[in-house]
């Protein structure tokens, strides 16, 4: 009895260690990841002496100042178009491919998933070949083309390709799809429903996850990018929020809690959005079907 105690304590002292290791390693990650971040934020609230000083404080010793934020909101005339503006350009040039090719993407998953036709297979592979071709192999054919076009200058490039989706989305939601009992579909078509009504009716509201978390990582990707509006925006009154924060922030590079202000601006649609919708996105990811068991 006495031997069968003690190897249940060794037991529990393993199981609490190596719980214990978990833990400390998810704290020290933790801490690798919310460190930079906070430096960002307590950094744009300290008056510019303050953050000019080789030694850092991890609190504002001379109070807060908001001044940096002042001069990030600012819509300086000599650098271009402030903050705000580029915000509301990256909301009108990426939203419509983000919904658009969302729902094309998710349509043609559906299609590949549960519609058999003979080709299906082969298309599906040469969308996942798009994958692996890095985008900057296709980058000079693809100004020459919208050079020819006439649209360098504008936002079309911007916009367009994207309305058609993306291979990767597409790869997800087939997945998605494929979890869908099929004789959902099939009892669909017995009531007379076509495969176009089956996908509205059925397949999205089934994949309402799935589609948030999609549409999460396609606009925060779209969101982020920089190269494209800088090779094809050449004017600043299509500036995106990127760029916007580029060139203002420029006429402040001395200047750390403008600087700083500017990069919590960027950040907080993108965490706001995130918080909101934490719960769809973490369900989204787990790649399984709308049906509860």
């Amino acid at each position: 009895m006495n031997e069968q105690t003690s190897q249940a304590r060794i037991s529990r002292m393993k199981r609490i260690l190596s719980d214990a290791g978990v833990y400390i390693v998810l704290i020290v990650y933790a801490l690798i990841i919310l460190v930079p971040f906070y430096v960002i934020l307590v950094t744009s609230v300290k008056t510019n002496l303050e953050a000019s000083n080789p030694d850092f404080s991890w609190i504002p010793q001379n109070g807060i100042s908001f001044d940096g934020y002042k001069k990030a909101l600012d819509m300086n005339p000599i650098v271009g178009k402030g903050i705000l503006t580029g915000f509301l350009n990256t909301l009108w040039i990426n939203l419509p491919p983000t919904l658009v090719g969302l729902f094309m993407s998710s349509m043609s998953a559906f299609t590949l998933a549960k519609i058999r036709f003979r080709g299906a297979s082969v298309i599906l592979m040469v969308m996942l070949l798009t994958m692996m071709i890095p985008s900057i192999i296709t980058l000079t054919p693809s100004y020459l083309i919208y050079s020819e076009l006439n649209w360098v200058g504008t936002p079309l490039p911007l916009i367009v390709p994207g309305l058609f989706g993306s291979g990767a989305c597409l790869f997800f939601m087939r997945q998605y799809f494929a979890g869908l009992p099929t004789e959902l579909v099939e009892a669909a078509k017995v009531d007379g429903l076509g495969d176009f009504k089956i996908f509205v009716l059925i397949g999205l509201p089934l994949s309402v996850p799935a589609l948030i978390s999609q549409l999460l990582i396609i606009f925060i990707g779209r969101y982020n990018d920089y190269l494209g509006p800088l090779l094809y925006l050449t004017g600043t009154d299509f500036y995106t929020l990127q760029l916007a924060l580029w060139n203002n922030l420029g006429a402040y590079i001395n200047d750390w809690p403008a600087i700083m202000a500017g990069c919590v601006v960027g950040l907080s649609p993108l965490l706001i959005i995130y918080l909101c919708t934490q719960k769809y996105f973490i369900k989204g990811i787990t790649i399984s079907s709308g049906i509860k068991g």
